[in-house]
């Protein structure tokens, strides 16, 4: 029997976004309100563009959260979370056949530096709950978060070997073997290894959707550095070399275009956030960029993702909030493909 596996691009069509909603029992606790904020901007703008599955332990309180905003078309799941990261504990769409199926991978809360008993769960519990209108397939013998992967929906898959290979994830397969368990595993044709690049307060150990993204037309976003005084300026050039000699899965040299370097975020403790515009979520009809109360910066980064994604409208997401934590947007949703909700 055939068995045709496509990891399908993120800007194809959609049938809902997953997020884990904050509450006081996650790392937000200290600054809930301003998250939740955030939470609600990022929750109106998918809403107002396709459907929303929102997990939570605290629904009544969910639903408070989201007053003045037209939920009709939001699903809430009553399940206990760690956090709220949906992007790495999210169910990863595939299309076999050309029909959708979920693969739910282990989560260790990226090489487990947290706690991620709940987390793990996650896709399982909605599955048990009756949230999805397809298979969920257990794929608990891998490790992989999904901020981990960009596909460009035609057979090439770009990573980085340092989260990919890290040891507390899969270090007891070798490079070749996880580069062959990723092509089997979503029928990819090439893996795209990025060998440099991470921002300095990552806590995934170089997340892709940090550092570079696929778009329409062959097209790869990255995050760019032109400052040599900046920590990050040798690591980022010597990945945008790695970019500019790369190809596809059919051999052709990818369309580039660099982001912007948002100015140096830190925390309380003078300790540097990863801010990055590359962390932006696709939907049916938009791209949601995150912004940081940077006007050079984000307007330029909101231009250039919406040449790189023309026909669909481009919504900055003010996310100071997030990057306190170590994420963004992207971090926090997981889209589920056409047909994987009734």
């Amino acid at each position: 029997m055939e068995n045709y596996l496509r990891l399908p691009a993120e800007w194809e069509r959609q049938s809902a976004v997953l997020i884990a909603w904050p509450h006081a029992e996650t790392d937000w606790a200290y600054m809930l309100n301003e998250v939740i904020e955030c939470y609600k901007n990022i929750a109106k703008a998918i809403l107002s563009d396709e459907k929303l599955i929102i997990a939570t332990p605290e629904p009544l309180s969910t639903c408070n959260d989201l007053a003045g905003i037209n939920i009709t078309n939001a699903e809430l799941y009553t399940i206990p979370t760690n956090d709220t990261w949906a992007r790495d504990f999210g169910p990863i769409s595939v299309l076999r056949n050309k029909k959708p199926v979920l693969f739910d991978f282990t989560f260790n809360a990226w090489g487990m530096k947290f706690a991620a008993d709940l987390d793990n769960v996650i896709t399982s519990t909605l599955e048990w709950q009756g949230a999805f209108n397809c298979p969920v397939e257990n794929h608990m013998d891998f490790v992989l978060e999904g901020g981990s992967i960009e596909s460009d929906g035609n057979g090439c898959i770009m990573t980085t070997e340092e989260c990919m290979t890290s040891i507390n994830r899969n270090g007891h397969l070798s490079f070749d073997k996880i580069d062959a368990y990723l092509k089997l595993t979503f029928g990819a044709k090439k893996i795209l290894w990025l060998h440099n690049g991470a921002l300095e307060g990552d806590d995934t150990d170089g997340h892709i959707d940090t550092l570079a993204r696929f778009a329409p037309d062959n097209t790869i976003i990255y995050v760019g550095c032109d400052d040599s005084g900046d920590s990050h300026y040798e690591g980022l050039k010597a990945m945008e070399a790695e970019l500019k000699n790369a190809t596809n899965a059919n051999g052709e040299p990818f369309r580039l275009i660099k982001l912007p370097f948002p100015d140096a975020i830190y925390d309380e403790q003078c300790n540097r956030l990863p801010a990055t515009y590359a962390n932006f979520l696709i939907t049916n009809n938009q791209v949601l960029v995150p912004t940081y109360s940077q006007p050079e910066n984000d307007a330029l980064a909101l231009k250039l993702i919406a040449e790189a994604f023309p026909g669909r409208k481009t919504t900055g997401i003010d996310c100071r909030a997030l990057i306190k934590q170590h994420g963004s947007l992207h971090c926090v949703t997981m889209q589920l493909i056409e047909n994987v909700i009734e």
